[in-house]
């Protein structure tokens, strides 16, 4: 006999053969496809060959330490003389991460050239063991996908190693933690039952006066494309038009007509999740959404807490290392860097992407640096996964294929004549101050203080927003003043938005004074918003923030957009797009309401100033070199670090301190703890390692100062700057 792992806790060792069997048969009820099922199959049977060895049993016996006896480069080396490539790939990389090409080649040309002692003794005995005819490896017919095109091969390679790596670790569960295992959630997308229940919660709303009306008549427009088949499919609304729900409606019958098993929505912050996973609970159920989004590295272990938690809290913490949810609420970050990832913690979940709907939220925060090769991966997740996406915004980047630009070829608009609807929607007017010529503090002081009424002030940074903050904060203009970035822990800024919520209300005339965080998820509604002069779909996203629900009238609030002399960006790309801006505005102010000009900027933005695939990513992933993409592909360039705020207020130390005596942190702890915590980049920590405690947990402590009205302080303020 044979076996796969050492005893479990019922004294049961488990056979290898059974694990082998277990894991191809889990691998093949992965695919997407009935073209697929025989090479998912044999990767999961080939993937342990290499636990024949004599060494490796005896290893198990006797004991030795952890990965003494290698057995990934047998299956590997195997699959490779027998020219399955993809399953070669796949079993190399399913404990270390898949490799790039050369070392791929290196792991296994031992096997090709048959250099290995015992090989052909070690095969015999898997063979045998597993009752298989060896033919049938030698007769794989290629997936119906263009495997010519080494884009699509190489998605595949992932789609098989993520598949491979969700089977394994299983099979695995299943023999050391059967009651773990058998919390695993079986949910299916309900999608009756949903799509009654978003009826019900649209039957609830007005469908008096215009915007009313509008709402309607868009979702209406968009549901009427939902029986398409997969593709891509685009939709534009004005801000308030609805766009989270009538793209959840559009969803739910789009998978219903081509029977798709899972709904992804992908949004661009945490705090966007957090509202938008709140309203699908409330119409769902709270048990009906996964979100998930880690404040925390992912290689921490979470382990579950000795609390109380429900079957169904388990359920979800469990989903959450591989997706196997009907309806999951994503960052923007997971959702690409698991895609473009070589890892397996991070890969196991890419195959329950297939068959799925996507919808990304706010798609003009993609990285344009990155975009080519985002845009691609999708092109090669439809084709090869069978799967859906949508993008919706207010601000829709030009993603289409053109010459010199190899976007999408074929975006379907959900909404025909969305430049009607933003023309019917107007709220606000813009205005330039001193011409868009650049003004100094002082005079921008002047500018603001000279209106009557409430007032948003938004900064391209920190610094420039907390030196307005302080010079306003002194004068006796505003009832109350506020201050709102990035410096502040969760906590801090909801408590804030709720004091800004209540005292707009209640009539208060205010001031609050913001980085760009406030451009998306924040719903403000300000009379007058000023904005530093940026590119130009935070200028739009932050009119958002201007006579949002229409209360002033058409055009009735006022977005006035001014250039600060010596001040900052937070990147030379960020600057470029800023400048392009301006000059848009100024050769043509008048464009700036128009629905086509965004369209328009971004097409020149990455004709002229960017590169949209910097890095060179899609060269990588052709050549098969998974490690260094995943190294390339990064959303957030630099790496941050969570810092957890102890003396924010009572609840911030006391969450701490009733968590000092627990081994392990469960997923839910960590939730907590994010509330409470502000990223900053690791120099900012090698700086002021004096204030911080490092938790062997996965977490480190703030202890330095923090203010109530600018958040996280550094003692030396040049270090400010390494807050994100």
């Amino acid at each position: 006999m044979y076996y796969a792992h050492s005893e479990n806790t019922s004294k049961e060792k488990h056979p290898l053969s059974k694990h082998l069997s277990s894991t191809a048969n889990l691998a093949s009820s992965f695919s997407c496809d009935e073209s697929y099922n025989d090479l998912f199959e044999i990767t999961g049977i080939l993937h342990d060959l290499g636990k024949y060895q004599k060494d490796f049993q005896r290893y198990l016996i006797e004991g030795g330490r952890r990965g003494s006896v290698p057995h990934a480069s047998w299956g590997a080396g195997y699959a490779r003389t027998a020219g399955i490539l993809e399953a070669s790939i796949a079993i190399d990389g399913h404990h270390k991460g898949m490799p790039d090409h050369a070392d791929w080649k290196t792991d296994t040309e031992r096997f090709k050239n048959n250099d290995i002692a015992n090989f052909d003794a070690v095969v015999k005995e898997f063979i045998s063991d597993n009752g298989i005819n060896e033919s049938k490896f030698k007769n794989i017919k290629p997936p119906l996908f263009n495997r010519e095109n080494k884009s699509q091969r190489e998605l595949f390679t992932r789609y098989l190693f993520s598949a491979l790596t969700d089977g394994d670790w299983l099979s695995t569960e299943a023999h050391f933690e059967p009651e773990t295992h058998s919390l695993r959630p079986a949910a299916e997308l309900s999608i009756s039952e949903m799509i009654k229940s978003l009826g019900a919660a649209f039957s609830l709303k007005s469908s008096e006066g215009e915007i009313n009306a509008l709402r309607n008549e868009a979702r209406a427009e968009a549901l009427s494309y939902s029986n398409l088949p997969l593709g891509f499919f685009s939709l534009s609304l004005p801000t308030g038009l609805g766009k989270t729900l009538t793209s959840m409606a559009w969803a739910l019958e789009h998978a219903r007509a081509n029977r798709l098993k899972r709904i992804i929505v992908v949004l661009p912050y945490v705090n966007i999740i957090d509202q938008t996973a709140a309203v699908f609970k409330n119409i769902f159920g709270e048990n009906s959404v996964l979100e998930y989004h880690s404040g925390y590295n992912e290689q921490h272990s979470i382990e579950s807490s000795e609390e109380c938690k429900t079957p169904e809290d388990r359920m979800k913490e469990l989903a959450c290392e591989n997706w196997d949810y009907p309806l999951i609420v994503t960052t923007t970050v997971q959702f690409f860097e698991s895609l473009f990832s070589n890892k397996p913690s991070k890969c196991r979940k890419v195959h329950n992407i297939s068959n799925s709907v996507v919808i990304f939220d706010e798609v003009q925060t993609l990285p344009k640096h990155l975009i080519l090769p985002t845009l691609q991966m999708l092109k090669d997740v439809h084709t090869v996964m069978k799967t859906s996406f949508l993008f919706c915004t207010a601000t829709q980047p030009a993603f289409e294929k053109r010459h010199g630009f190899d976007g999408i070829d074929g975006i379907t608009p959900l909404i025909t004549s969305p430049a009607k609807l933003y023309e019917k929607t107007v709220r606000v007017r813009y205005s330039f101050i001193n011409d868009l010529e650049p003004i100094g503090m002082d005079e921008l002081f002047q500018q603001v203080h000279s209106r009557d009424d409430s007032s948003l002030v938004i900064f391209n940074t920190k610094k420039a927003a907390a030196e307005f903050f302080e010079l306003a904060s002194a004068s006796q203009t505003w009832q109350e003043s506020y201050h709102l970035s990035t410096a502040m822990c969760p906590r801090h800024r909801k408590e804030v938005i709720r004091q800004i919520i209540e005292g707009l209300a209640g009539g208060r005339k205010l001031l609050v004074v913001s980085t760009q965080l406030i451009e998306a998820g924040v719903d403000l509604d300000f009379p007058v918003v000023f904005r530093a002069a940026a590119p130009l779909e935070s200028i739009i996203q932050s009119a958002g923030r201007c006579n949002r629900e229409g209360n002033l009238g058409p055009a009735g609030g006022e977005t006035c957009i001014f250039r600060l002399a010596d001040s900052g960006m937070p990147d030379k790309t960020y600057s470029a797009c800023a400048g392009h801006a301006i000059e848009m505005m100024k050769a043509a102010p008048d464009k700036i309401y128009h629905y086509n000009m965004f369209n328009e900027y971004y097409r020149q933005i990455i004709n002229l100033y960017v590169d949209p695939d910097k890095k060179g990513i899609r060269e990588a992933r052709e050549k098969f070199n998974f490690e260094t993409v995943n190294d390339l592909y990064r959303i957030i360039e630099k790496a941050t670090v969570g810092l957890y705020v102890y003396c924010f207020n009572a609840e911030s130390s006391e969450l701490l301190d009733s968590l000092k005596y627990k081994k392990h942190l469960s997923r839910d702890d960590f939730r907590k703890m994010q509330m409470f915590t502000v990223q900053v980049y690791r120099d900012f920590i090698n700086k002021n390692g004096q204030f911080c405690t490092s938790d062997p947990r996965g977490f480190i402590v703030w202890y330095g100062k923090y203010d109530r009205k600018m958040g996280l302080a550094a003692p030396n303020k040049e270090d400010e700057v390494l807050i994100i």
